[in-house]
């Protein structure tokens, strides 16, 4: 596993390794000095992300007083399972991607730092679930949430015969092969088998693949507009960019390659600097795509992650409860009606929905400065 310093980090924040279940878990941490008794905050990344994701956010919640913690989760960076040989593959066992295994590893990190309750858990993209779901399973260990980037929708209905719902998504991403020209959903291209190799090996390389990526998803991709809510068809989903609804036949890198940024952009870019972007590039280079590629094959294909959640089923997120999201960002809608479903019925002490202008998908590291005044404001109402 690599051990190499990562370059951008703050002074006062650390990099270690913890065991935590079956894992070495690698973290950032920072914590104010001289106060063993500050509140812990733990940060979720998403995908294709890391702990790092979390660096121009973590000093100024420590600077607040917080204890922090960015875990690279399951499958990503650092984090490696106990023993294993090599890269996570995609013949893997999927079933420690399922929901319930995925937040113990979050409160079996806890415990082993010292604590026994949270002030916040704070996730991005597809962290965002999993932060809901460590709130709406153990309360009393997670006493606030924000959700950012991906709106939580909470449990499944039980399987007892019922009328179909009014938000029939599999049926929706079905008809996108019927569009012209024929489109498919990204997060079923990600569970193909040949979608870790599509994106390690792109044509024109790893690091303008990244580039490219995290441009498009970000407010400096001009075309993405003004993101609203879609109609739940597949004429809806259409409206999506392409790094949502891709062409039929097309890898991520192709559908991205096209947009990538100008020389001029990527100079002037200001929230993530070549350095920055070098750092991803180096760790998934090192790693691959597959183990965050896992997390969304359990989603689809394994019968556990359903069978876990299910035992939920009706059970809300009681704590306070946040969702943050980029102006520009199309993930807060990618799903039609998840966010009122968020709002009404997964949470029941839903406070806001905080759209922040200036920012797309990845907005901790676009506008770092506008979330974390949200997020602190956010603790502080609710005495955390």
């Amino acid at each position: 596993m690599a051990s190499s310093p990562l370059p951008g980090l703050a002074p006062g924040i650390h990099s270690r390794t913890l065991r935590i279940n079956d894992l070495d878990m690698h973290l950032l941490e920072a914590a104010p000095p001289g106060n063993p008794d500050a509140p812990l905050v733990v940060l979720l990344h998403g995908f294709p992300e890391l702990a790092y994701s979390w660096r121009k956010v973590i000093p100024r919640l420590v600077e607040a007083g917080y204890h922090v913690v960015a875990p690279d989760q399951r499958g990503y960076g650092r984090t490696q399972v106990v023993d294993s040989e090599g890269a996570v593959g995609y013949e893997d066992d999927l079933n420690p991607w399922r929901t319930t295994n995925l937040v113990k590893d979050i409160v079996t990190l806890v415990h082993t730092l010292g604590f026994t309750s949270v002030s916040a858990v704070v996730g991005h993209d597809s962290g965002s679930p999993i932060a809901g779901w460590c709130a709406l399973i153990r309360p009393d260990v997670f006493k606030s949430v924000v959700m950012m980037s991906a709106p939580f929708t909470g449990p499944p209905a039980p399987k007892i015969p019922a009328p179909p719902p009014a938000l029939d998504m599999p049926k929706a991403i079905g008809g996108l092969p019927t569009l012209s020209p024929p489109r498919k959903h990204y997060m079923l291209y990600y569970c193909t088998p040949t979608a870790n190799a599509d994106m390690l090996t792109a044509p024109e390389g790893l690091h303008a693949f990244f580039r490219a990526y995290y441009h498009v998803k970000s407010a400096d991709w001009l075309p993405n507009g003004e993101p609203h809510p879609l109609e739940m068809s597949a004429a809806g989903l259409g409206e999506l960019p392409r790094y949502y609804v891709m062409l039929k036949d097309e890898t991520m890198p192709q559908a991205v390659i096209s947009d990538a940024p100008s020389a001029d952009e990527v100079a002037t870019n200001e929230w993530l600097t070549e350095s920055e972007l070098g750092v991803y590039v180096s760790e998934y280079g090192r790693t691959g795509f597959q183990g965050g590629l896992n997390f969304y094959r359990t989603f689809f294909f394994n019968p556990a992650w359903g069978s876990d959640r299910e035992l939920f089923a009706g059970k809300q997120i009681e704590v306070p409860a946040l969702f943050i999201s980029g102006k520009q960002d199309w993930g807060t809608f990618q799903f039609p009606g998840a966010v009122d479903v968020m709002k009404n019925k997964a949470c029941k002490n839903m406070e806001d929905i905080v759209l922040i202008e200036g920012a797309g998908h990845w907005v901790q590291q676009e506008q770092s400065d506008k979330v974390v005044e949200q997020l602190l404001a956010f603790f502080r109402r609710h005495g955390n």
